[in-house]
């Protein structure tokens, strides 16, 4: 576990357990005081929770409470082929030329298909940043070498919004194929 202030959902599930965990003793000896704190530290938890899966995104950029990385750029270019294959699209279907659309509709689709690439690439080396950043920065913390231990964690870090902007498109796509099939 790191020392700095970064949101963890780990941390947060820890947090809830222990929690929980406080509060079924306070409730079992009767001690209010226990409950009162699990119920604090649960509460806590959530909120940590919420927090390390919070993700804003502007296009080509992912920030998250631990920092801001830029999108693949298969996830940028794929958006991009997606906006002005729709637009061919349309503009085929109002002036009545089928070429266009299916043109429009060929170029969203490659779009859709681009994107989906750099969202797997982004989640992949993420996940690769993150798990690196863990074990490298528990080594260095053993070793004591705390110059390697911040640099694994940014590292970590890094790999942390990477993953979380592909999560947050993987998610946004999903909800919208849901609702589009209710």
């Amino acid at each position: 576990m790191s020392t700095n202030d970064n949101t963890s959902t780990l941390k947060s599930t820890i947090d809830a357990v222990t929690g929980a965990a406080q509060n079924a003793l306070g409730t079992i000896t009767g001690n209010t005081t226990d409950q009162t704190k699990g119920e604090a530290k649960q509460h806590k938890a959530d909120a940590e929770n919420d927090a390390s899966q919070a993700t804003v995104k502007i296009p080509g950029f992912t920030a998250t409470a631990s920092g801001v990385s830029k999108d693949d750029p298969d996830r940028t270019a794929g958006a991009y082929a997606q906006t002005v294959g729709s637009a061919k699209e349309t503009l085929g279907g109002l002036i009545g030329s089928e070429s266009l659309k299916a043109s429009g509709r060929q170029q969203n689709q490659e779009g859709q298909e681009r994107e989906a690439k750099g969202q797997a690439k982004d989640y992949v080396s993420g996940v690769g940043d993150r798990v690196t950043g863990t074990i490298g920065s528990a080594v260095a913390g053993i070793t004591g070498n705390q110059k390697a231990q911040a640099d694994y964690q940014e590292q970590h870090d890094s790999g942390k919004t990477q993953q979380r902007g592909a999560e947050h498109d993987i998610k946004k796509k999903a909800d919208a194929e849901y609702d589009a099939s209710q």
